[in-house]
């Protein structure tokens, strides 16, 4: 009996040590970085200055919509500062053929943040895009599904439940904001056809 507990134990604390490791790797070292869809669209959190133009190169990205603005309340959430904002858009200027676009969004869009987004997204000379926010977990992924939606044709819970391998208990879970308002989220096609 003692040896089971010692073997689930064990076990228990190696899928933990995993989970730990892979969210400090994402974080700080890969920065969430991920593929939304292979050669179009990628996500991430904050890419230092000095880091950026190694993933332009790498995935050939033309655009970066950063959703980050600063003069915010919310130090967890959108610790934003000026200074930062500035560097990488420095950084990017630097970086012959690459597009910049500040899109400041709350964590629930606004129609004037989608009203940009779209314009950016509809131009086919932006392709490929980085959208990223501070973390990468939250407004980048907010709008990577609304991406989805829109231009990929996902309906509202594909889009949802793929912006994270777990849903439950996270910011995009029944009853939350986001959650919600990726549920109720009405595309510009259906708009257009129930208006």
């Amino acid at each position: 009996m003692k040896k089971n507990l010692k073997i689930v134990g064990f076990v228990l604390l190696a899928v933990v040590l995993i989970f730990a490791g892979k969210y400090v790797y994402d974080m700080n070292i890969n920065h969430n970085f991920e593929t939304i869809t292979e050669g179009k669209v990628y996500k991430s959190g904050v890419i230092p200055p000095d880091e950026i133009k190694d993933y332009v190169n790498k995935y050939h990205i033309k655009s970066i919509v950063d959703l980050r603005f600063p003069g915010t309340a919310d130090l967890i959430n959108n610790p934003e500062i000026p200074a930062e904002l500035t560097a990488e858009k420095e950084a990017v200027a630097k970086i012959p053929g690459v597009n910049y676009f500040n899109n400041g969004s709350d964590q629930v869009p606004k129609q004037e943040n989608l009203d940009s987004f779209f314009k950016i997204m509809d131009n086919p000379d932006n392709y490929p895009v980085l959208i990223h926010c501070y973390h990468g977990v939250g407004r980048a992924e907010m709008y990577s599904a609304i991406y989805r939606i829109e231009y990929e044709n996902f309906s509202n819970e594909e889009a949802r439940k793929n912006v994270r391998a777990m849903i439950k208990w996270s910011s995009f879970d029944d009853g939350t904001p986001k959650g919600e308002y990726l549920k109720a989220y009405k595309s510009r096609k259906q708009t257009k056809t129930n208006p």
